[in-house]
């Protein structure tokens, strides 16, 4: 398997993906929005390859902690593979890469709204018992969805409040589990 930064020419492999990975949902579209957002940049966006074929997607953008805080904060999601290159390691190897370039780059923590039971795998743990509000309130049922990394040490613990997202994301329908 192959991963590597998405490139602009590459906008219908991912977009297929995604597509095929939550049907006519929103991923996709908030996909689309968030690349020509300006207030999500800096971009990751990587693509994973199996023989020449895209089949998995991740994208994070950037986010910061209201009250202030002089952090580098990135978002997971979406995270999206081809229905037929699930459950073969492709999320975790997307998630993997992406924390590995974040991390070099100086970002210091990064959240996700995801499946409760698959990104605490990859790191990830509940980020509202540690300090962090989401964007939108999510409902005390979902509240294991919300999650943290940190890159960098000592930023849980040391730092709390609320994640503000890019404007793309900006709305609550973006902010169900």
């Amino acid at each position: 398997m192959i991963i590597r930064k998405a490139l602009d020419s590459d906008l219908d492999d991912v977009l297929s993906i995604e597509r095929a990975a939550f049907g006519s949902g929103d991923g996709a579209e908030i996909v689309q929005t968030l690349l020509g957002d300006d207030s999500a940049k800096p971009i990751v966006s990587l693509l994973a390859f199996q023989e020449n074929k895209a089949v998995g997607h991740i994208l994070f953008s950037r986010a910061s902690l209201k009250p202030d805080a002089p952090l580098s904060i990135s978002i997971l999601g979406p995270l999206a593979v081809l229905p037929d290159f699930q459950k073969q390691g492709i999320g975790g190897k997307l998630i993997e890469k992406g924390l590995d370039i974040l991390s070099t780059s100086g970002v210091d923590v990064v959240f996700v709204l995801g499946h409760p039971t698959y990104y605490p795998r990859h790191g990830f743990k509940p980020a509202g018992i540690l300090g962090f509000e989401p964007s939108y309130p999510i409902p005390e049922k979902n509240a294991d969805a919300w999650m943290v990394q940190e890159l960098s040490p000592g930023i849980i613990g040391n730092f709390r409040g609320k994640v503000i997202c890019a404007d793309s994301l900006d709305d609550p329908k973006y902010w169900r589990e």
